[in-house]
């Protein structure tokens, strides 16, 4: 028997004989706050990438019972034109939000541009606003790293709360990502695989000074809405409560988290029953991205996981779609949800942050 196996190729099956509950479709409606159908970051002005149609997601929403997708990068300008009639329904079935004009940044007059762009993306059709997690991390102008706090966005978190605009925000990373890669990081294998998600250098800044720099930023724009995209800091449930006790107008959601959830699902649960107005599904499905999943199977490879996970007590399953777990070697557990809070969780909340009808 060899025992040179390489980490690679290792495929444990597990001999636990556990119940194992299929959930393909949710217990009620669905608002998936958290979905990139359209991508503009890298394409020229203008252009809009179409990563999926509305004809292709209809079987998908039908099946799972998800009422609404919230499409957060919908660019700007002519781009945000062409994404939110790409996803033009007549109803609530695709929401778009706007992205801010990054490449205009330097110029003398960009917090006033930037605030006027939010009112005509409002005017347009857009819901919300999406900040991607490249401010703080990577966008730089002259005088260097451009900080999630610097000022001259206040016009524009004040203009978007005006408007009744939620902002969805991204700031920092998996704590791994921000630690040396070695043999004592739990990310190990993806962080080969996608060896830009490291942020381990004095390049950037450490994953808390990110998420105190955003708060900063709530705390300094009580009337505008800031959800914290992948529960804020999923490795610390204890500082994503205080943070939330201290900033009435902060809420998260759970995209791309199973894997750190489920793996303490009492602490998650605890955490679901404190914070059940402030919590919002979503998945960051990206059709064809980095899952690499086809639209027609969002609802049995992903969606099925997140509905398990929410409405079950299963132990030890897969978090994620893959022969392999993308973001570290362990499995989850359910956390059971009551009916009240699973109410709000899937739908609730976000139909009353975004005022949807129904």
């Amino acid at each position: 028997m060899s025992s040179d196996i390489r980490l690679g190729d290792y495929r444990p099956r597990s001999m636990l004989k556990v119940p194992e509950t299929h959930v393909g479709r949710a217990r009620f409606p669905v608002v998936d706050f958290h979905t990139h159908l359209t991508w503009t970051f890298d394409s020229p002005p203008g252009q809009v990438e179409l990563l999926t149609t509305p004809a292709e997601l209809y079987p998908v929403m039908e099946r799972c019972n998800i009422r609404t997708m919230v499409n957060l990068t919908a660019g700007y300008g002519s781009s945000l034109d062409q994404s939110i009639a790409a996803f033009a329904d007549g109803g609530n079935g695709f929401v778009s939000f706007t992205e801010p004009m990054w490449r205009e940044i330097e110029g003398p007059d960009y917090p006033k541009q930037q605030a006027d762009a939010i009112e005509r993306a409002h005017a347009a059709g857009a819901r919300g606003l999406k900040i991607l997690k490249v401010l703080g991390l990577t966008l730089r102008d002259a005088g260097g790293r451009i900080g999630i706090d610097d000022p001259r966005f206040d016009p524009m978190w004040e203009a978007a709360g005006a408007l009744g605009m939620p902002v969805t925000i991204h700031s920092s990373d998996p704590e791994a990502f921000f630690k040396p890669v070695d043999v004592f990081n739990e990310r190990v294998e993806e962080l080969n695989t996608h060896p830009d998600w490291c942020f381990c250098s004095a390049d950037f800044p450490a994953s808390r000074e990110l998420h105190e720099a955003r708060n900063r930023v709530v705390a300094r724009h009580p009337r505008t809405k800031f959800v914290c995209a992948h529960v804020a800091c999923a490795e610390d449930l204890a500082y994503v409560s205080e943070c939330l006790a201290k900033y009435p107008n902060m809420y998260v959601d759970i995209s791309a988290r199973l894997g750190e959830l489920g793996r303490q699902p009492r602490s998650a649960r605890r955490f679901f029953e404190n914070h059940q107005d402030r919590i919002l599904f979503g998945t960051d499905a990206i059709p064809g991205g980095a899952l690499n999943i086809p639209a027609q199977l969002l609802g049995d490879e992903l969606y099925s996981l997140y509905f398990r996970f929410l409405e079950t007590a299963d132990e030890y399953f897969d978090y994620a779609p893959a022969a392999a777990p993308a973001q570290g070697r362990w499995r989850i557990y359910g956390v059971d949800l009551p009916h009240a809070i699973l109410k709000k969780v899937y739908a609730g909340n976000a139909v009353e942050l975004l005022g949807l009808s129904g």
